[in-house]
């Protein structure tokens, strides 16, 4: 496992990194399977893990705080998230601060984090959605530094809203903001037009989540696949999606080198951006986990290969089912 620095935490933390959302909400998470998966990514050497409340009221927050508790002996970093008071994703343009993060809000929740998760401190709190336009508002502005001063969170983060990787970057000037979290992968590298020079301009942290397009990048997804009703993807796939992500994700096939798959591809694409500090692929397999770790090897895609994979870019715009 190779290790980057989390910008000004000066974390060394594994460039992949074990996203838990995948542990509550979709369909084929077994509990025996998800904690060998999760135990097997620490002897790996995965050391970054994040969650959030909304990921089953609370539940994958218990998940990991027994996981830090089994590795009482290494340093695991964990990472997770306050949601919106709505409980509306994404956020919208013409929600309120009131509406998603009023101070006791950010409160509350930070202590039913601090509870589910078992921790004294959480090394990285994270806003789940947010509009640039709450900015320059003192209520939340006070409120994390009152939960920093308390010693009850270490760094504070924010989880953009898919397909909108600007509508932080006032909100990064602040200074009080140490990680942002954004969709980045092969077809979604809009982040690099203007976030990922701010971020190394503030010597602010990346966590690139979602790297397989939510599937779509494992190119196991056809335009027949369909997902149990319970399962997130259901809402998230529907036609006008699914027929086109696998159409793109197709069109990658032939870049594929010898010897590689296309998620490898996928995640060595993101290891490629050195402002990327840790991916977080959702990870319920233990075979999953030990592919993924493996391409955390210092190998990096040839030049030619990253230029080609540049002109898959795929600019989309939040709709109604993108949540």
């Amino acid at each position: 496992m190779q290790y980057r620095r989390f910008g000004r935490t000066d974390w060394q933390v594994s460039e992949i990194g074990y996203g838990m959302w995948g542990l509550a909400g979709w369909t084929g998470s077994e509990e025996n399977e998800y904690t060998t998966a999760l135990n097997r990514s620490v002897e790996l050497g995965c050391n970054f893990f994040d969650t959030a409340w909304g990921y089953g009221a609370g539940q994958s927050e218990q998940v990991l705080g027994q996981l830090v508790k089994r590795h009482a002996d290494k340093r695991l970093y964990v990472a997770t998230k306050i949601p919106p008071k709505n409980f509306k994703w994404p956020s919208k343009p013409e929600y309120t601060l009131e509406e998603c993060f009023p101070a006791s809000h950010i409160v509350e929740y930070t202590e039913k984090s601090l509870k589910n998760l078992g921790v004294e401190t959480i090394d990285l709190q994270q806003f789940h959605v947010w509009e640039d336009q709450w900015a320059q508002h003192e209520e939340w502005q006070k409120a994390i530094e009152q939960l920093t001063r308390e010693g009850k969170v270490q760094h504070w983060g924010i989880s953009v809203n898919r397909w909108e990787p600007d509508n932080v970057l006032n909100t990064l000037r602040t200074g009080l903001i140490s990680a942002v979290q954004v969709i980045y992968n092969i077809f979604d590298q809009a982040p690099e037009d203007n976030l990922f020079p701010l971020c190394r301009e503030l010597d602010v942290a990346v966590i690139a989540r979602v790297p397989f397009d939510e599937g779509t990048l494992t190119g196991t997804f056809t335009k027949e696949t369909t997902f149990p009703e319970n399962d997130w993807r259901s809402t998230y796939f529907v036609p006008e999606n699914l027929i086109s992500s696998v159409e793109h994700a197709d069109s990658l096939r032939p870049l594929i080198p010898s010897g590689m798959n296309m998620p490898e591809m996928a995640l060595r694409f993101i290891l490629g951006n050195s402002d990327v500090a840790t991916t977080i692929p959702g990870m319920r397999k233990v075979r999953n986990v030990e592919a993924n770790i493996a391409t955390s090897d210092g190998q990096e895609l040839s030049a030619d290969l990253l230029n080609a994979l540049k002109g898959h870019r795929w600019d989309r715009t939040p709709t109604s089912w993108s949540q």
